[in-house]
């Protein structure tokens, strides 16, 4: 079983962040998905179908590191794998925030199969941890959306295993992921990958 407090508090981090995401425009209506990790082998993760600017305390529900539900007949989002992933990956995150912003999904669509998001000589990529200086690359991989999240799962591991100050990525035509270690460190990196992508769609513009 797991801390009955330690979920309440994960719970709460998880419901500001949806009124932020939502009120940000990066998470509308019923789209995205986020967790927050209660202890070595339990996260809080949203329910599949709720309103994310409208959280509640029994929007969220327990699942372990094989995203199976714990202690609850609710059905957690059907890329709750996605999540759990990085969670055993990497045992330093703390929480995973999934959104669905314009830019994101605008970007993922503009560039062609296979390539990846090069970030660099942005002054904000110091946002993310472990970066110090915009004299630097930050890559962002677009996978190709499927509804097969058990290969996505696998695709986007082997691709973490060998990338692993990889700050997030995209599914194309779809949205965001990105981690910390903690719900507030997560969310400066989603700001920080917004404003970033934002960036990257601009000069596509001005460039083309």
């Amino acid at each position: 079983m797991f801390d009955l407090h330690k979920f309440s508090l994960r719970a709460q981090e998880i419901i500001e962040a949806g009124k932020f995401l939502y009120g940000a425009g990066w998470s509308p209506a019923t789209s995205s998905n986020y967790s927050a990790r209660i202890d070595d082998a339990n996260i809080a993760i949203t329910v599949s179908g709720k309103h994310k600017g409208r959280l509640q305390t029994q929007d969220i529900m327990v699942v372990d590191l094989q995203g199976r539900a714990v202690a609850s007949q609710m059905k957690s989002s059907a890329e709750t794998l996605l999540h759990t992933v990085i969670y055993d990956l990497k045992p330093s995150v703390g929480a995973v925030l999934h959104t669905h912003s314009v830019t994101a999904t605008v970007l993922s669509r503009a560039l062609r199969p296979n390539t990846e998001i090069v970030l660099e000589d942005y002054e904000l990529q110091k946002a993310f941890r472990g970066v110090y200086t915009h004299e630097g690359r930050c890559v962002v991989p677009i996978f190709d959306n499927t509804q097969d999240i058990e290969a996505l799962s696998a695709l986007s591991v082997e691709y973490l295993k060998e990338h692993s100050d990889c700050p997030g990525y995209l599914i194309r035509g779809h949205g965001m992921y990105t981690w910390g270690e903690t719900m507030a460190e997560c969310l400066r990196h989603v700001e920080a990958m917004e404003f970033l992508l934002a960036c990257e769609l601009e000069m596509m513009r001005i460039k083309s």
